[in-house]
């Protein structure tokens, strides 16, 4: 393991999301639950309004607060999405 990889992990020992990308995040998100259904837990419109994985991911990048209640869905669903 190299230097950085050890300072890393050090870093973040207790990060649920550490090493999962958000297009990692939000594929799995869709593939489980579907936009209807993450539109339904988490009301935001790149759900609602002719969803896709591209157009949420430029959404959630420009966007700190939604993106934090997507990445908190996961945390708190990981378990259903990973079974």
């Amino acid at each position: 393991m190299s230097v950085t990889n050890e300072y890393i992990l050090q870093k973040q020992p207790y990060n649920p999301l550490h090493g999962i990308t958000l297009k990692i995040l939000v594929t799995e998100l869709v593939e489980h639950f579907g936009f209807e259904k993450l539109n339904k837990e988490i009301s935001i419109r790149c759900f609602s309004n002719n969803p896709s994985i591209k157009s949420t991911l430029t959404f959630l990048r420009k966007t700190p607060w939604a993106r934090e209640e997507v990445e908190a869905f996961y945390v708190k669903n990981k378990h259903l999405v990973h079974k």
